[in-house]
């Protein structure tokens, strides 16, 4: 065999070495989305029923909400989403269903747990575990962490720790903004409501029983909900 042909075979080993290197991560990436999408049709819990969007119901603890279901690719993510970033990958937080880049495009997926968000999903369902209170939405679990003013997202308890609230001892609090605020405003405004009800009232949600005597929690729990209320609609908000 001539030089000239061993180089020539060596140029393109080394050329289709260089192509494979190239699109290796990209394939390894493909390869993570694809193990996550799986893993989420194992995992998820919501209903198989579907509206007209194809949305899936997730009725777990009464929840009673759709939301795209995991693995569905979109062309774009909803206009307002809220970008959290995690070890570099951006994630779209919109409405409680979260996105991630998929390609040119963007794909349904479970939020990693430790994901950082200031504000909850527009509807979601308080249980207590153990006497802290989980925010659910779309399969994923919340809790709060004063330090940071903010929501944690976390794993899912254990089945037998979890305490459903009786019907009209809840303090979730269903917010539609009036006057086109984002999501950020919409956190922002919650917050400082919050706060303010917390602070009117001696009510904290975020407790368990809201950090009064429980002969007090009852009234004490109405108190809240009311300014809770008033703040809200006062910052242009219809509140359910």
């Amino acid at each position: 065999m001539s030089i000239e042909l061993k180089s020539y075979r060596g140029a393109v080993a080394l050329a289709l070495i260089g192509v494979l290197g190239a699109a290796s991560p990209a394939m390894a990436q493909r390869g993570h989305d694809d193990r996550d999408q799986r893993q989420d049709r194992r995992d998820d819990r919501r209903d198989d029923r579907r509206d007209n969007r194809g949305y899936v119901l997730d009725n777990r603890y009464n929840h009673n909400h759709y939301y795209p279901p995991r693995g569905r690719v979109f062309n774009a993510v909803p206009r307002g989403a809220v970008i959290v970033r995690r070890g570099g990958v951006p994630y779209y937080y919109h409405g409680g269903a979260w996105y991630r880049p998929y390609g040119p495009r963007y794909v349904v997926v479970r939020p990693p747990f430790g994901l950082f968000v200031s504000v909850l999903p527009p509807f979601y369902s308080t249980v207590w575990v153990r006497g802290v209170p989980y925010y659910y939405a779309d399969d994923a679990y919340y809790v709060y962490r004063p330090d940071r003013r903010g929501y944690e997202v976390t794993a899912p308890p254990d089945d037998a720790d979890v305490t459903i609230p009786p019907a009209g001892s809840s303090t979730d609090v269903f917010i539609y903004p009036k006057n086109g605020q984002g999501e950020e405003q919409q956190a922002k405004d919650r917050y400082e409501c919050h706060s303010w009800s917390a602070g009117q009232t001696g009510f904290d949600p975020t407790q368990s029983l809201g950090g009064v005597d429980e002969s007090q929690a009852t009234t004490k729990r109405a108190d809240y909900m009311r300014a809770m209320t008033a703040c809200l609609e006062a910052r242009g908000y219809s509140v359910k």
